[in-house]
C-alpha cells in the first residue's frame, strides 16, 4: 500500500437513512475486513468523506432524505473528494435517475436488485478501480 495516500483502504462511507438496509450492507462487507461509516444527509456525506477519506462511498439515489444527487455533486465536484469512487444505486426503472449520476460523475450506477445480489463483488469492483 502506498503510504503517501491518505485514503483509508478499508472504510466504507454508506449513504443511507434505512436502518436495516444500512445493517445488511455492513453484514455483508464486514467479512471482507471493511470498516464503516454511515450518512445520513448530504452534509454528513461531504463531513465524514473529508476527515476519512474513505476506500468508497455508497449511495442510494432514492433517498429523499439523503438529498442523494446534491450530495454526489458534493463529492464529484470538491478536488479533494473527487478521487473516491462512488457506488450508487437506483430503482431499475428510474431512467433518467441513472443518466444524471453518470452526469455528475458517479463511479458505478447500478439497479437496486443488483446492488444487493451483487454488493460485495461491486464494492470490489469500484474500490479496486482506483487503488
Amino acid at each position: 500500500m502506498n503510504q503517501a495516500n491518505p485514503t483509508d483502504q478499508k472504510t466504507i462511507l454508506v449513504g443511507v437513512t434505512d436502518i436495516f438496509f444500512y445493517t445488511k450492507v455492513r453484514d455483508a462487507l464486514m467479512a471482507k475486513g471493511y470498516k464503516f461509516e454511515r450518512a445520513r444527509t448530504q452534509q454528513d456525506i461531504a463531513d465524514k468523506a473529508s476527515t476519512t477519506h474513505p476506500a468508497a462511498v455508497i449511495l442510494n439515489m432514492n433517498d429523499e432524505t439523503l438529498n442523494a444527487f446534491q450530495a454526489l455533486e458534493t463529492l464529484t465536484t470538491d478536488a479533494q473528494l473527487k478521487t473516491i469512487p462512488i457506488l450508487a444505486f437506483a430503482n431499475h426503472e428510474e431512467v433518467d435517475t441513472f443518466n444524471r449520476a453518470r452526469a455528475l460523475g458517479v463511479t458505478k450506477i447500478v439497479s437496486r436488485n443488483e446492488f444487493s445480489a451483487r454488493l460485495k463483488e461491486l464494492v470490489e469492483e469500484v474500490v479496486g478501480s482506483h487503488a
